[in-house]
């Protein structure tokens, strides 16, 4: 998939390396989208992948006074589990908490969401919506954009090739205001927006003092409305009023057709998503449904990488050139190997099957592993990542008793298993749910495994299991 793999230590290095390669190099960050364009053929002429996941504080959130900073390394999971984005950005976090399942969160970050640039990425809209900006850097220099300006198309941005998205920037609410992501999809998890809203809303009591709304996936970019924006002014959301801004956004964008939802139903659920979200402001109920302590499955280090390389790695396809890793405890040294998936590596370099392919594309969660403490798809991670990682598969979970991890012996006992492929996936969910939450609710036990797929059963068994595994560990 690709012929060079840096993994580099510091920010100048990986300009470096983007200045000398230019078109030919992407920055590796989450991966989630990358790694699936580079195997479908997608990316011509990209041959050289630059790892910046192992560059110290680049996954900090800082906030100062009244804005906020998202490093280029801050995961959507970040953004879930951070107290002042849930408090002073409320619609990002909402959007975050939408992408994908905790496997995929735990690697996605908000700014790859940003750069790829689809109309149906979750959190362009609340960014665009909170008046957010991106700071790009080279070996140039820096400069700053607003997203009106950064984004030019569907897939299409500012940046240049030898530029790294090095922050998000963007105020924090105020005082006076309350706003709500909603998003429509095909399915409760692991869906991509049919159509997706942020309404924000200024208040002097019950008159409307500042409104913004933006939809995302109803045009090449996202896209606001300022003729609802400008009706909502000096009124209150009565239900009138409520109906009329509906029915105006509705009306307002020629939405996009494609396989996921016609002209005419995206055009209603505009309609319906817009008088949703303002309903809820008027109610005060735009934090209903805001998981509880949801569950991360991300580690004891709260999805903050700790393991740093000693100097850049670089790692050449077909060149003999060797990963060290840990996997399971066992320190492991291969040659070749490097430009494949990790779920791939474990299976065919390594010998260790127990690790499935279901989908190959961070659909299903078969292929769950550990790595350096995060669940995360293996499918989507490249293979020269596990260079000096630690990684834990299914194969693993009781390597240190030699019994059955008390997950493994529930789903015997609840039998829980059909024909077994998925299995694996959900055992390494599950143990890490109950790792981070030994008393799990049923809530939290539905969240873990919303990245992992059974088409076998109804559910009801695994989901007892991992309560009968509650039970084992006490």
């Amino acid at each position: 998939m690709w012929r060079d793999y840096y993994s580099v230590t510091s920010l100048r290095e990986a300009l470096r390396l983007l200045d000398q390669y230019g078109s030919r190099a992407r920055i590796i960050a989450g991966a989630t989208d990358l790694i699936l364009e580079l195997e479908r053929g997608q990316r011509p002429g990209v041959d050289t992948l630059i790892d910046i996941t192992r560059v110290p504080d680049l996954d900090q959130i800082t906030v100062r006074g009244d804005s906020i900073r998202l490093g280029p390394l801050v995961t959507h999971n970040h953004v879930v589990g951070h107290r002042t984005l849930i408090d002073r950005a409320l619609p990002l976090a909402q959007a975050a908490w939408t992408v994908g399942a905790p496997q995929i969160r735990n690697r996605g970050t908000v700014a790859g969401n940003v750069i790829t640039a689809s109309p149906a990425n979750d959190t362009i809209t609340p960014l665009w919506a909170l008046g957010a900006h991106v700071t790009l850097t080279s070996l140039r220099g820096e400069r700053t954009l607003d997203f009106p300006s950064f984004y030019q198309g569907v897939r299409q941005t500012a940046m240049s090739p030898d530029e790294i998205l090095t922050a998000i920037t963007f105020p924090t609410l105020a005082v006076h205001e309350r706003g709500i992501f909603l998003k429509l999809g095909l399915r409760k998890a692991q869906a991509i927006s049919v159509v997706n809203a942020v309404v924000i809303l200024g208040f002097d009591g019950d008159t409307i003092t500042g409104a913004t709304i933006t939809l995302g996936s109803v045009a090449p970019t996202i896209v606001r409305v300022p003729v609802v924006e400008q009706y909502l002014l000096g009124r209150a959301l009565t239900d009138d009023v409520i109906r009329e801004a509906a029915r105006l956004a509705a009306a307002a964008p020629t939405p996009i057709d494609d396989v996921r939802g016609s002209v005419a139903y995206r055009v209603e659920m505009v309609r319906v998503l817009v008088a949703r979200a303002l309903r809820a402001l008027a109610q005060g109920t735009e934090r209903a449904g805001w998981p509880d302590d949801p569950a991360m499955l991300w580690g004891k280090h709260n999805g903050i990488v700790q393991q740093s390389l000693p100097s850049m790695v670089r790692h050449e396809d077909d060149a003999g050139d060797t990963i060290v890793t840990t996997v399971n405890g066992k320190t492991y040294t291969r040659t070749g190997g490097t430009d494949k998936s990790l779920l791939r590596f474990l299976r065919e370099d390594i010998g260790l099957p127990g690790t499935k392919e279901g989908c190959a594309e961070g659909e299903c969660g078969a292929c769950t592993v550990f790595l350096d403490g995060m669940a995360v798809m293996a499918c989507l991670v490249p293979a020269p990542r596990a260079h000096g990682a630690e990684i834990v598969t299914v194969e693993g979970l009781a390597a240190q008793t030699g019994d059955l991890h008390p997950i493994q012996q529930a789903f015997v006992d609840a039998d829980a298993v059909q024909c077994g492929y998925c299995t694996p996936g959900f055992l390494m969910a599950g143990a890490k749910l109950l790792e981070e939450h030994p008393h799990p609710n049923r809530q939290q036990i539905e969240q873990s495994i919303t990245g992992n797929l059974c088409r076998c059963t109804g559910y009801y068994k695994i989901v007892a299991a991992i309560e009968q595994a509650v039970d084992r560990l006490e």
